[in-house]
């Protein structure tokens, strides 16, 4: 049955014109009245729908019964990511909502080529979000990681608050001794993991260095180098089950 993402409250029982991104959805799959539908609005669970009538630019549908099914990771995981060149980071935005990632900050770091501010980052922060709602579609998620705001490495570690209970802050490092995904899931498991990785370049060692004096701990994922996308996908996988 096909899923939309319906940006507005949903209720069973009601009738609505879909937001014009699922009508238009909807329109190219040519589905009638009289359609099955799955919606979800981000708040948890899904509703069935059928489709009342079709116009021009305009899809009215009847909500059914809620389902408060959930298909999110068993732990949160932040992914705190230096953002990589080119459509790479399209790719891993799609990759990480589809493995269940909780937030997705987009970092500016000193090897980072992708340089963002003002309108051109808001447009690509919404262009993200975008992607992420995509891909909650498509992997059955009922609910949408955000695509948080772009800042730079160094205000965004200044803003975040001390460390708090259940939570566990790691930076993807080569640094001896950095602990392995198996070493952090033998232990006490956190609610919720932040990790932290950096773009095609790596993070710099004064910017590893500052992570650390903020609570990271350095974890590893061995000897091989991974491109900056595949690290932070394989660090999800490995934390977030």
């Amino acid at each position: 049955m096909p899923r939309f993402h319906c940006a507005v409250p949903l209720s069973a029982g009601t009738v609505l014109a879909l937001p014009a991104g699922a009508a238009r959805h909807v329109q190219v799959l040519r589905l009638q009245p009289g359609a099955q539908i799955t919606l979800f609005d981000g708040s948890g669970g899904e509703y069935t729908a059928t489709v009342q009538g079709m116009g021009r630019s305009e899809v009215t549908v009847q909500v059914g019964a809620h389902d408060a099914v959930e298909r999110e990771a068993v732990h949160g995981v932040q992914l705190a990511m230096g953002m990589p060149a080119n459509e790479r980071m399209d790719w891993l935005v799609e990759k990480a909502t589809e493995l269940g990632v909780a937030a997705i900050q987009p970092l500016m770091t000193a090897h980072g080529v992708l340089r963002l501010s003002g309108e051109r980052a808001a447009r690509k922060v919404a262009h993200w979000q975008a992607i992420a709602i995509a891909s909650c579609e498509q992997c059955g998620r009922n609910r949408v990681p955000p695509v948080l705001p772009v800042r730079t490495l160094a205000d965004w570690l200044a803003a975040l608050p001390e460390g708090e209970p259940g939570e566990r802050r790691s930076v993807l490092s080569f640094a001896p001794g950095a602990q392995t995904p198996a070493s952090v899931a033998a232990g006490p498991l956190p609610c919720r993991f932040t990790v932290l990785s950096g773009p095609e370049g790596g993070l710099s060692a004064t910017e590893e260095a500052d992570a650390l004096r903020r609570g990271f701990a350095p974890l590893t994922l061995g000897a091989r180098v991974l491109r900056a996308e595949t690290a932070a996908i394989a660090a999800l996988l490995a934390l977030a089950g």
